[in-house]
C-alpha cells in the first residue's frame, strides 16, 4: 500500500490515488454518521411532512458555500454535491420514517 501523503506532497499517480481512496473512506465514515442523524431525524420528527424542510435545506446550502469560500473552493462545484447529498438523505429520512410508522 502506498504512503498516504498531502496532496502538495504527491509525487506520482499513486500517491494521489491512495490519498484519494483514503478521503473516500473517511467520507463513507462521515456519510455513515450523517445518515445516523437522518434516523434519528425520522425518529423525532412529528409528521411525515416534516421531513422535507426546504428552509434548512437553503440554510444547509448557505452555510457549505460559507465554508467552501472560507477554504479557497469554488463554492458553485459544491453546490450540485450537497444538492444531491440532501436528496439522498431525505430520501432515506423518508424510508426510515415509513419503516418507523408501519
Amino acid at each position: 500500500m502506498n504512503e498516504i501523503r498531502d496532496p502538495d506532497a504527491c509525487e506520482t499517480m499513486a500517491h494521489v490515488r491512495a490519498g484519494v481512496d483514503e478521503v473516500d473512506r473517511q467520507l463513507v465514515k462521515l456519510l455513515e454518521r450523517r445518515f445516523g442523524y437522518m434516523r434519528a431525524a425520522a425518529r423525532i420528527k412529528p409528521s411525515r411532512e416534516a421531513v422535507r424542510d426546504q428552509d434548512r435545506k437553503d440554510d444547509v446550502h448557505a452555510k457549505v458555500a460559507a465554508a467552501a469560500r472560507a477554504a479557497g473552493l469554488p463554492a458553485e462545484r459544491l453546490w450540485p454535491v450537497w444538492e444531491e447529498l440532501m436528496e439522498q438523505s431525505i430520501a432515506y429520512e423518508f424510508e426510515r420514517f415509513d419503516a418507523t410508522r408501519s
